[in-house]
């Protein structure tokens, strides 16, 4: 019977990704999933100038020699972004060109998530462990491609999957938010994506449904409130449910044994909605924290056990 470790919103962080790619083996689960959100958002310049190599992390400027940049750069991807080495006119060129500058992150953020693809090879193949990957809204279309070309990662966007006599559908997608994220839609949209893989599931009740988004009002959505210029609201106190309708609409009216979420961070929780065990495991990438769900699944109890984890 399959056991399930889900981790999601790692955003780049690669001592997160190294983490859950330990997980199998360190939680005796023969099943990982990642959720949404596996990419970074920004490159960090390591910038040759004479003779040396210049950084700013965080706000620190600093200079180091050739041989302190992999740990520079091992300590970058710790944090969720990419080291770039380039020199002062190269990163001049992307300061003055908004075109070129955003060419030169996709790729750089496409080799990363090929990066991982390579670690998840290395470490799982021939271990029968499966490990599934559904990217998010903050994730560029571009990275579905990638992950496809792996032997070992199954992509599971847009899929239904079967594992040990349970099914799995799964999607990034998500109601629009402030910031106009690549996989964002409207609810009656994301409710027909939802619907059409659903309507294929044999048996609802033995189904997961991965959906990045979590339920609307659920507890599992609480985020902090901003203003129309995206400043928050009360310092930050302020929360709201953001949430989407459709993916509790889809909840409620197909019942699956259980739903695994993300998205919004600071919302780390599990809650009933009718039949189905909700969870959204949080997320805590910038300190290098993996936050997990582990999910015991049996063919006559539904869900045997689960746990809240992080470490």
């Amino acid at each position: 019977m399959p056991k399930i470790f889900f981790a999601t919103d790692l955003h780049g962080s690669e001592l997160c990704w190294r983490k859950f790619l330990n997980a199998g083996r360190f939680y005796d689960a023969n099943v990982l999933i990642c959720g949404g959100d596996m990419t970074g958002k920004a490159i960090v310049p390591i910038v040759q100038e004479n003779g040396h190599y210049t950084v700013t992390l965080g706000a620190e400027r600093q200079q180091v020699e050739a041989a302190q940049v992999p740990d520079v750069e091992a300590q970058i991807r710790r944090k969720g972004y990419y080291p770039l080495q380039m020199s002062l006119e190269r990163l001049q060129e992307l300061d003055e060109d908004p075109v070129k500058r955003s060419e030169c992150f996709q790729q750089v953020m496409l080799d990363g998530v090929d990066r991982w693809m390579g670690m998840a090879a290395e470490k799982l193949r021939g271990t029968g462990i499966r490990i599934f990957v559904c990217p998010g809204n903050d994730d560029e279309m571009e990275v579905d491609d990638v992950i496809r070309r792996s032997d070992v990662v199954e992509l599971g966007e847009g899929r239904v999957v079967e594992i040990d006599g349970f099914s799995m559908i799964s999607t990034g997608w998500s109601n629009h938010t402030p910031w106009n994220t690549h996989r964002e839609e409207t609810e009656e949209r994301l409710g027909e994506r939802i619907e059409a893989m659903a309507s294929q599931l044999p048996d609802p009740s033995k189904a997961i449904f991965n959906l990045h988004c979590p339920p609307f009002k659920s507890g599992l959505d609480e985020a902090p409130a901003i203003d129309a210029d995206l400043r928050l609201l009360h310092g930050g106190r302020a929360l709201r449910p953001v949430g989407s309708t459709a993916v509790r609409e889809a909840i409620e009216r197909h019942q699956p044994l259980i739903s695994l979420h993300g998205h919004i961070h600071e919302s780390k929780g599990a809650v009933k909605i009718g039949k189905t065990l909700s969870i959204n495991p949080g997320s805590s990438y910038e300190e290098g924290m993996l936050m997990g769900a582990i999910v015991q699944l049996d063919a006559k109890k539904g869900i045997k056990s689960y746990q809240l984890v992080n470490g």
